[in-house]
């Protein structure tokens, strides 16, 4: 029986990811019929009677207690972000909030305006860009208010020759997205951009059924940027007080490396109110 509950999805995705080799199950010449573990074997692992692990994963249990979720994330291997992910799964769905839309205030773009050298964009939970500064759109045209930067990423060609380390990448914004999915499954806006980027990305579709979840606070883009050259750039992602799911990527050279000189002539571009060749295309 198939599972149309996130937390049980999930822990059958999970599940067929962990090899018994790694859980010290011994496989030997025995022929197994399914990837990853049986059902049974997490239950033993976890210390949880195989019927009750079996309606979880087929959703008629819904609500495990935190040590149930524990043991489980200790069988599955799961990471802190995982483990707080699989926490969250097995919750009451959150609603979703009836708000004005995605509004930036003023002020926040005054702010991201005032860092010359600085590239900022605003997403919100379904990483569309709702504010960038220039610096930002002169890194790339797909920077620009209204873009949604997880559809350009997978589908645009532009954006996948200005990302080194595409595959990584994208796996890691998939997983991240993934994160702000599974907590939310009436979230129509959601839905449609899983269904969207289902059919059009072979990418997206090896990445969402894997069930990765990661949460990305900070780390270092490797860029090739058509007008200025190689870009190591590092980035940190803020939450915005006070909104719905609003974040503020930004990106920052190391002083004084080739990388500051680069960035800073291309704030120079940006501040002359020339267009880039990115943003030509």
């Amino acid at each position: 029986m198939s599972s149309d509950t996130p937390l049980g999805g999930y822990l059958r995705a999970r599940r067929v990811r962990v090899r018994p080799e790694d859980v010290g199950i011994p496989v030997g010449a025995e022929q197994r019929r399914v990837d990853g573990l049986r059902r049974e074997e997490v239950a033993v692992l976890a210390g949880i009677s195989t019927e009750y692990y079996l309606r979880l994963e087929q959703g008629r249990e819904s609500n495990p207690s935190a040590q149930v979720l524990d043991a489980l994330a200790r069988a599955l291997r799961l990471d802190a972000a995982a483990r707080a992910y699989l926490h969250e799964l097995a919750q009451r769905p959150s609603a979703v909030p009836v708000h004005g839309g995605d509004l930036v205030q003023p002020h926040v773009q005054w702010l991201i305006d005032s860092w010359p050298c600085t590239a900022a964009v605003i997403h919100n939970r379904y990483i569309d860009v709702l504010a960038s500064n220039a610096l930002a759109r002169a890194l790339s045209p797909n920077y620009r208010v209204g873009v949604n930067n997880l559809r350009s990423l997978l589908t645009d060609p532009a954006d996948r020759a200005l990302h080194e380390g595409w595959d990584g990448l994208t796996a890691r914004s998939v997983a991240l997205f993934r994160s702000m999915f599974g907590v939310r499954p009436g979230d129509a806006r959601l839905g449609s951009l899983v269904d969207e980027l289902t059919s059009s990305s072979a990418r997206f579709r090896e990445l969402w059924a894997r069930n990765d979840v990661v949460q990305v606070t900070d780390g270092v883009h490797s860029l090739q940027h058509p007008d200025v050259g190689a870009l190591t750039l590092h980035f940190m992602r803020l939450p915005l007080a006070g909104t719905d799911g609003h974040t503020v990527y930004l990106y920052q050279a190391e002083p004084g490396s080739p990388s500051a000189e680069a960035l800073a002539a291309l704030a120079a571009l940006a501040a002359q109110g020339v267009q880039p060749q990115a943003a030509r295309g």
